[in-house]
Parts: C-alpha cells; sequence; structure tokens
C-alpha cells in the first residue's frame, strides 16, 4: 500500500465536524495577516468560508468550501492572480485541504483597529505590583500575574470617584 498524505486521510474524518463548527472560519479571520502577509492583509478581508451543502458518501473525498475575500477594488485584479497562493496559505495554516477556491466581492475594506496604548501606573503602584507577584519562580506566569495586577491596580485607579476636587 503506497503512502497517502494525512490531508488526504483526514477530510473524510474531520470536514463534517469543522463545517458544522465553524472553526475554520474563526481562525482565518483572526489571523488573516498571519496567513497572507502585511501586504495582502492591508487590502482584503476575509467575510465567510461556504461549505459544501452535500456530505459526501462514505469513501467519497469531501469537497472544499469558497472562501469569500473582499478586496479593494484596485487590489481585485492582483488578488485574482495570488488565489491559488492564498488558497495554499489558507490550507497550509489549517493543516487541510478546506479551501479549494476564492471568491472576490469588491468593496471597501476597513482599516484593522489599532490596539489602545495601555495606560501606565505610576512607579509606587507598579512597584507594589512587582513587589507582589516576585516570589513566583515561573517567569511566565511571573509577567502574566504582573500583568494582570498593573490591569486590576489601572481599572481601581479609573473607577475611584477623583478625591483631588
Amino acid at each position: 500500500m503506497a503512502a497517502r498524505p494525512l490531508a488526504e486521510l483526514i477530510d473524510d474524518c474531520i470536514a463534517p465536524a469543522l463545517a458544522a463548527q465553524g472553526f475554520a472560519g474563526r481562525a482565518i479571520v483572526a489571523l488573516w495577516p498571519e496567513i497572507v502577509g502585511e501586504r495582502l492583509a492591508a487590502r482584503s478581508r476575509p467575510l465567510k468560508i461556504d461549505w459544501p451543502r452535500r456530505r459526501p458518501a462514505p469513501g467519497e473525498p469531501a469537497e472544499p468550501a469558497t472562501m469569500v475575500v473582499r478586496v479593494e477594488g484596485a487590489f481585485a485584479l492582483e488578488m485574482q492572480q495570488l488565489g491559488p497562493l492564498v488558497v495554499e496559505r489558507v490550507n497550509t495554516h489549517l493543516g487541510w485541504r478546506a479551501v479549494g477556491k476564492l471568491v472576490l466581492k469588491q468593496g471597501p475594506v476597513a482599516a484593522p483597529v489599532a490596539a489602545r496604548p495601555m495606560p501606565k501606573l505610576d512607579g509606587e503602584e507598579a512597584a507594589r505590583v512587582e513587589a507582589q507577584v516576585a516570589c513566583v519562580a515561573d517567569e511566565g506566569l511571573r509577567e502574566a500575574l504582573a500583568r494582570l495586577g498593573r490591569a486590576v491596580a489601572l481599572n481601581a485607579k479609573a473607577r475611584a470617584p477623583d478625591t483631588a476636587s
């Protein structure tokens, strides 16, 4: 028996479950810049994944989905040329042949929402948070707890009534 790629074997098993849950669509939307690169992500947004309505018969390979992508008008021709590369990158990211083709919809692409800069704590409060987590041995856990402590302190500070007036 010849060796077969794992993607061929799992298509039949997991395609219905992923289609029912919409799992692949959420992963693609959230990680679009990482999947296609900053240049493509700046001019396009994934809208949805249309899964085939018909479930394959046992032993029959599952049909791949169609991915609908919004692109800026002038960029549509370039995105059409890059379509096979985008499909390959999406499928590589997902680890199986989920998407078979792209459908492009022209229209404005909203700029990604920039993250707000985190306000800073004053030196005394920051030192108090650092002192509280200093005994944690694991560096990653210590830093996560320090971020949480700073966020809690900032939230408490923002909710406190202004006593200066």
